[in-house]
């Protein structure tokens, strides 16, 4: 049970539908099915973001854990942080099965779930319910498919978690809900974070804290998107970036039928584009605002990639459905050894190095 989804268990999970597969982990790790795993401790990998002192960069995305059931299994696995969501106010099921395709050959997978989740008041119960336990834990915020006012609802998220969340995530980047990307065009972004921060101050009154915000968004923005977006995160003195969700390209795959598939690409054909993405981000903000780098990481050689190109912190999840649990030990490790490679103190030294050289790469360039 070490590695479930390695070895024979990983070939049993890969011959169910993949939503299936991944239903089955979750309860395995809400029974403790799956033990903890000895990650390895290097006090050079903490990260200090405000507040949040994070045992080491990487962390588990959204998306896995969106109902905010195995958040403390997951930091058992060695995480430095998870992340629940994406949380919408009402329950909501999503778009019509199947929705997830697994891209084997290409190490990628195609989801279109659409913010399938039980609603706000069904994750604050499970929340509430770990609020003494030590360990960050994100909530990832979003907007009913229906909804009448998008904005309404991510302002509503922050109220129902800045008691309980450790940072919020807003979630505008999803390819899965129709129009929910326009919102990362300039003016609606702009009302969008002076009301979003303006309810966090709001919470933070009543609860004697601000909680961090951090937006994600897509990898899919060409140069002026680019620029929009870092002006106004600037201007409105959002915390940090979430770069980035899954792709709507589908360039040099080999799953033609798995490319054909609506919806978002995740794992090891995203790397390139998020992390130009991402390079590219970290350019227009600055070396000071935290930014999470997502997409594609695999690997330790990918998640120290990742972080030469800009970024704070990590993020998997789709590399953990090919790899197991045991990427976890893996990348931190690696990136220990990096660290001594390079004769470096702490992981912050290694943050941007390699931010210029990703930034000049052509996302649409062979992955």
């Amino acid at each position: 049970m070490r590695d479930l989804i390695g070895g024979a268990a990983r070939r049993a999970l890969f011959t169910l539908d993949a939503e299936a597969a991944h239903g089955l982990t979750v309860k395995a790790l809400a029974s403790g099915a799956m033990p903890a795993c000895r990650a390895p401790q290097d006090a050079r990998l903490n990260v200090r973001i405000g507040d949040l002192s994070f045992p080491n960069p990487l962390g588990m995305a959204a998306g896995f854990d969106k109902n905010g059931e195995v958040p403390d299994a997951l930091l058992r696995l060695g995480f430095g942080f998870a992340e629940a969501g994406t949380v919408t106010p009402r329950p909501q099921a999503g778009n019509p099965k199947p929705r997830v395709f697994r891209l084997v050959a290409d190490r990628g997978v195609v989801n279109r779930l659409g913010f399938n989740n039980d609603g706000h008041a069904a994750v604050r119960v499970r929340l509430e319910a770990r609020a003494h336990r030590v360990g960050i834990v994100g909530v990832n915020v979003g907007a009913n498919k229906d909804t009448g006012d998008r904005i309404a609802d991510y302002t509503a998220g922050i109220e129902a978690f800045a008691d309980l969340a450790s940072f919020f995530t807003v979630n505008i980047s999803s390819p899965n809900t129709p129009g929910l990307r326009d919102l990362q065009a300039r003016a609606a972004l702009s009302e969008l974070l002076s009301r979003v921060m303006e309810a966090r101050d709001l919470a933070a009154v009543r609860h004697g804290r601000a909680v961090p915000v951090f937006l994600k968004i897509a990898p899919d923005v060409d140069e002026a998107e680019l620029d929009d977006v870092a002006a106004e995160v600037l201007a409105a003195r959002v915390d940090g970036l979430i770069v980035s969700n899954t792709t709507l390209a589908r360039n040099g795959l080999t799953d033609r039928a798995g490319a054909e598939q609506a919806g978002g690409l995740s794992g090891r054909p995203l790397f390139r584009r998020a992390t130009v993405a991402l390079a590219r981000m970290r350019q227009r903000v600055g070396p000071e605002l935290p930014i999470i780098g997502v997409g594609g990481i695999d690997s330790g050689e990918t998640a120290w990639t990742k972080i030469t190109a800009g970024a704070n912190l990590i993020q998997i999840y789709t590399g953990m459905v090919y790899e197991g649990p045991g990427l976890v030990p893996n990348i931190l490790r690696h990136l220990s050894q990096c660290l001594d490679r390079h004769g470096l103190s702490s992981l912050s030294e290694a943050v941007g190095t390699n931010t210029d050289a990703w930034a000049r790469i052509d996302p649409d360039g062979d992955v």
